[in-house]
């Protein structure tokens, strides 16, 4: 908007583009092109073919994605509820408290996820709630670490929120409840949606809380990765990675046309 000659925008417009080169598609080109190589010795990949992909398809690397996407439906859906009913409470609350949960909301993405991990290996690995060496403690480590992000995303649409509406219908007698489900909540569906896709996108990826309290029989696809990257099998973990890339992009795809409708 402040750049008025035709050339200060191309010269704009090309530095946009080389930085979202080098800084999005490189990396995801060079982890694509890993994926379909048989050996990387020069400048580029050689032997190309699908080999690599047949390996990510097996067995076991297919638990490992439905694992995956198991665990980010059920912890979006149970941050989309929390963070939901939180900003609604907060909205509510006396000034104070409403601050303070926003801090303690915020507080997930604030410390590193190691340390959230390790918090919840040692808190839930013993009696009354022994969670450790269950698919539960995975499930509940990523909804508090995506908690923040759909927590943020309806406070931001409440506050945009005109309040004429819920003003117009508790004028005419609704209770609220009633202006919680036929007037606020269908206000907040396209900020929920947009949640709801977030919150899979980075359950999909999330690796530094899983790994310190994953057992044997929950490992996320990103998990398998990170063993396959270790053992020095870069070329099978790039096929898992772009096979991670291309259905976490399409269960974002199904959220937002969920939400379209």
């Amino acid at each position: 908007m402040l750049l008025w000659t035709r050339r200060s925008r191309a010269l704009a417009l090309s530095l946009f583009a080389l930085v979202v080169t080098v800084v999005f598609a490189a990396p995801i080109a060079t982890v694509v092109a890993a994926a379909l190589a048989g050996s990387w010795t020069g400048p580029l990949p050689s032997d190309l073919g699908g080999s690599n992909f047949a390996a990510a398809l097996s067995d076991e690397n297919l638990a490992s994605l439905t694992v995956s996407l198991q665990t980010a439906f059920i912890a979006g859906a149970l941050a989309l509820a929390v963070g939901t009913w939180a900003a609604l409470a907060a909205r509510e609350a006396p000034t104070w408290l409403r601050r303070t949960t926003d801090a303690v909301f915020h507080l997930p993405i604030a410390i590193p996820s190691v340390a959230i991990g390790l918090g919840l290996l040692i808190a839930f690995n013993s009696r009354p709630l022994l969670l450790g060496g269950t698919k539960w403690i995975v499930i509940l480590a990523h909804t508090i670490l995506v908690l923040a992000f759909t927590f943020s995303a309806v406070s931001a649409a409440l506050d945009r929120l005109d309040p004429a509406y819920r003003q117009a219908a508790e004028s005419l007698g609704a209770g609220p409840t009633r202006v919680l489900l036929r007037i606020t909540l269908p206000l907040l569906l396209p900020a929920i949606g947009a949640a709801a896709g977030l919150s899979i996108a980075l359950s999909m990826g999330e690796l530094g809380a899983t790994v310190m309290v994953y057992p044997a029989t929950w490992k996320t696809l990103p998990v398998s990765i990170f063993g396959l990257t270790d053992r020095g099998r870069v070329f099978l973990a790039a096929a898992d990675t772009t096979l991670l890339l291309a259905v976490t992009l399409l269960a974002v795809l199904a959220v937002g046309r969920i939400r379209r409708r």
